[in-house]
Formats: structure tokens, sequence, C-alpha cells
């Protein structure tokens, strides 16, 4: 089913690149929107909507809004991080320039907000909130990002924080768009939000971890990336809460420094500290939070299984 979701959300992708002007401003766009991706959020609303409505044409504007912004704050992510790779391809900046980058992913910006006029105004209204207010946490949690690397002490519960705004706020989002597409009561709206909001943590955590531990091939990027970045992941906070003095000490050289096996020697003092295993066990606890919000839908079990069939298949994904 999810693959026919994905077939069907990339053909309306085309279907929306075709609709664009012949102008230079969106050859980025119709490269990077075709890169392989899994289309996670679009799936996520069509599936939140299905729980209450069985036409799917009628959530793929909303789903293809959240697709579009997402890969707008991945574009503007590789600038920042300066990325030369996002799955597997060269990154919008690499390939054009910086400045074709920068606008390119400011007229996706405004291209997402554009798939809204294709509801009333008063579905319209309730989107458009919505995502202001998610775009804003966005910001925030990638200003918290930026912030972190430069700070020693970056505790634990902070980086949650950081996670949930960058990362997981908008697959709440695009799973509560599926609900206000269809004027739900607001307790099954924010249901679906708060069970965005865990998936995406774990999807978050679950991601740190195979940066690290995955396989370079199938992620789409260098492995170790954060560690050469000397990004402070799950892993390294689980790593800093069970390591001895000396371990601490260990991790601090390590990521302070600039040695060429910087990234193994990280490896084997999260596999020694556990951190690798503590990580797997937060994506299960944020999992089963996920699944807890979906148990409490005010819907059919049945019309339920869609959406805890993807709740597993992200926290059990290897890519």
């Amino acid at each position: 089913m999810f693959i026919d979701y994905h077939n069907k959300i990339n053909n309306s992708i085309q279907f929306f690149l075709n609709q664009l002007n012949d102008s230079k401003i969106y050859d980025p766009i119709k490269y990077f929107l075709k890169l392989p991706s899994k289309r996670i959020r679009p799936i996520s609303t069509i599936i939140s909507s299905n729980l209450f409505n069985n036409d799917i044409e009628f959530a793929l504007p909303a789903s293809l809004a959240n697709e579009v912004f997402h890969n707008f704050t991945l574009i503007h992510d590789d600038i920042m991080d300066s990325s030369k790779i996002r799955r597997g391809k060269e990154t919008v900046h690499i390939k054009w320039n910086l400045n074709q980058a920068i606008l390119s992913g400011d007229s996706m910006l405004i291209l997402s907000y554009k798939l809204f006029e294709n509801y009333s105004e008063d579905i319209q209204k309730k989107l458009l909130q919505l995502f202001n207010d998610t775009a804003l946490l966005i910001c925030e949690g990638q200003q918290m990002d930026m912030d972190f690397e430069n700070q020693i002490n970056v505790n634990y519960e902070s980086y949650i924080k950081m996670i949930k705004y960058k990362t997981a706020v908008l697959l709440g989002s695009s799973m509560q768009m599926g609900a206000i597409i269809n004027n739900v009561n607001e307790i099954d709206s924010k249901l679906l939000y708060e069970c965005g909001i865990n998936l995406g943590l774990a999807f978050q955590i679950q991601d740190d971890y195979l940066d690290l531990f995955g396989d370079q091939e199938v992620i789409g990027k260098k492995v170790g990336g954060d560690v050469i970045e000397n990004k402070k992941t799950i892993l390294y906070h689980m790593c800093f809460t069970k390591s001895s003095n000396d371990q601490k000490s260990l991790l601090k050289e390590i990521y302070n420094s600039d040695d060429s096996n910087k990234v193994e020697k990280a490896k084997k003092l999260f596999v020694e500290t556990k951190a690798d295993q503590l990580a797997l066990n937060l994506v299960k606890k944020y999992s089963d939070l996920a699944i807890k919000s979906i148990n409490d839908l005010n819907v059919n079990r049945s019309k339920k299984q869609e959406l805890i069939d993807l709740s597993q298949l992200l926290i059990t994904r290897k890519f």
C-alpha cells in the first residue's frame, strides 16, 4: 500500500513541476524534488486523512505542501552544513551555486503555501496557522542546532527539544493536516499531532544512529558525518551519561580532534558505553508513545492499521 502512495505522490509531484513556468529558478526545484525520497511526510498526511476520508486526491495538495516545504528546508540545511551530497547526489548549491540554491529554496517555500489554495477559506486558515507555527519552530530548532556546535555543554533535554523543533514538528503537522482538511474534532486532531511528534523524535534518533552505524550506500550520505562535524547527537549524550571520567575525557578529546580515525574511535566508544543500544531504546520509547496516540483515536480499529504500519516502518528502517 505504501508503494502505491509513494507512486501517487511522485506522479503528483511530476504534475506539480510541469505546471511551473519556464524559468531557470525552477531547475533546481525540479532536480531536487525528483531525487530518491521516502516521502514520509506526504504519505503520513494521506494516511491520517484516510482515517476520515478515503478520497486520496483530496489530501494530495496538503501532502505535497508538506513535502515541498520539507525539501525547501533541506536545501537550506545543506547550505548551512556545507554538505556536498544529499540522497547520493550533489546538493543544489554544489550543482548550481549558493545564490541559486537560496533563491530556488525560497521559491519552494512560497510554492508550498500556494498549494493550500486548493482548499476552502476556512480550511486554508487553519492550515496556514499550523504551517506558520511549524515553520517558526523549525527555524528555532535550526538555530539551536547551529548554537550547539559551539557549546561545550549541551544537555539531553535541550537536544531533545532541538530535534523536536527541527524535525518532529513537521511530521506532527503533516499528520494533523489530515485531520484539519476533514474538519475533525480537536481531540483526534491533537492526538495525530502528538503521534507525529513522537514518531518524529523516534525517526531522528534512528537517523542519529544510522549516521554512524548505517550503510553509506543505503543511507545515501557519508557515514559518521555528525561526528566529523562535531554534532552532539543522541549517541554523544547517551555516551556521556554512561561514561566513566576517563571515557568522558576521551569523548571530549575525540570531538576536539581532527584525527583521521575520529569516526572509528567515536564508534568504538559508543559501543563500549552501550550508547548505541540506549539510542535504540529511545527509538522504542517514542514509537510506543506514538502507537498509544493512535490507539486513543476515536476511529474504527481497522482504519488505524495503516498508521500503525507506517509507524513500524519508520522505526525499523535501515535507510
